[in-house]
């Protein structure tokens, strides 16, 4: 990988036009042809470095109700525990940790969906000793952007999306418009010169109309942005540790903005605490290796002088997909789950 690599990685991961000639764009940005970018991206996504080029849409803004959540499991059942979070659609990312709390996943369900009752359902079905609802309380920082030219993680910076940074989104309301829309943007992107254009004739619009609608869906806060998003390891990011910090109460607001600056850290947020889970504010840090996460997480600490948090590094990734909205696989999960659960009730 030379530096027109590393350039262009960190630019796409920064943004990828909502143009008719994406590639074009982008090679303008970092000197690079229009073929040569195609080509090497091509080379990247062969290499399984890039892992998609599409939307980054904003869950909550769509209406969907999300959270982090922590199971307690034996360690002999960890695995098949797992595949039976798995087995829901609406969770994007399934990590084994080495803390007493071993299993962690994101879920997200449609805005009719019960998201409580839907943990609950996965409790029972992966047998769970314990298991902890997280959602998010105060967004600090959101986008994870790896360092492809040689950071540290521990340089800081402008924080791109927070709550305090994104739109007010949901004031024009989505439109069927808008859902045609982000069913495409959702998609792997093609590496062809003119991507948008297939994508607008399949929602049967012309290409300027389906980038304004894309455009619109950016500007109103439904979408953070058009980016690709890497494949941590074959990137070079072989580790990544969620950082958890109990901070007093009175502090969380400024605490969580001097954490979220730091670059190793592509999450940051508040989320509720429990009699046994006292840490409310999760950092997620990526690094070449565990060293490198630690020189982030030393960092944090000296800059905001809290001393009490974990490390959990991930020991094994049971899934991580990018979450796919308006698909009826979530509500044929939950009619599939709900009789189910009220056959398991009668017996």
């Amino acid at each position: 990988m030379d530096e027109h690599d590393r350039r262009l990685l960190n630019a796409i991961q920064a943004e990828f036009p909502l143009v008719s000639r994406p590639f074009e764009a982008l090679g303008a940005q970092v000197g690079l042809a229009e073929t040569d970018v195609m080509a090497r991206l091509g080379e990247h996504k062969q290499r399984k470095i890039i892992r998609q080029i599409g939307g980054i849409f904003d869950t909550r803004s769509l209406g969907y109700q999300s959270s982090l959540v922590a199971m307690r499991v034996p360690s002999e059942r960890v695995d098949a525990a797992a595949e039976a979070v798995n087995g829901h659609p609406g969770v994007s990312h399934n990590y084994r940790r080495d803390h007493v709390f071993n299993l962690w996943f994101t879920i997200a369900v449609p805005p009719a969906s019960d998201l409580r009752w839907t943990v609950h359902r996965l409790h029972a079905m992966a047998d769970a000793q314990s298991t902890r609802l997280l959602p998010t309380l105060r967004l600090f920082k959101i986008g994870v952007q790896l360092d492809m030219e040689g950071g540290s993680g521990a340089e800081r910076a402008e924080v791109a999306y927070s709550d305090a940074a994104r739109p007010a989104a949901g004031r024009a309301g989505l439109r069927p418009v808008d859902i045609a829309v982000i069913r495409e943007l959702q998609e792997d992107v093609p590496l062809d010169a003119q991507p948008y254009g297939p994508m607008a004739r399949r929602t049967g619009m012309p290409e300027d109309e389906f980038l304004a609608v894309a455009t619109h869906l950016k500007t109103q806060g439904y979408m953070r942005r058009m980016a690709a998003v890497l494949h941590h390891r074959a990137a070079g990011f072989r580790a990544n540790a969620m950082g958890v910090w109990a901070v007093p109460s009175e502090r969380t607001e400024d605490v969580g903005r001097v954490m979220a600056s730091f670059k190793g850290v592509s999450h940051c947020y508040l989320r509720p605490t429990y009699p046994d889970w006292p840490y409310n504010v999760f950092t997620m840090v990526h690094g070449q290796d565990t060293a490198g996460c630690q020189e982030v997480i030393d960092a944090m600490a000296r800059a905001t002088g809290i001393a009490e948090y974990a490390l959990l590094y991930s020991t094994k990734e049971y899934k991580k997909v990018r979450l796919r909205y308006f698909t009826p696989d979530l509500d044929e999960w939950e009619a599939r789950a709900r009789r189910a659960s009220a056959g398991d009730a009668q017996s």
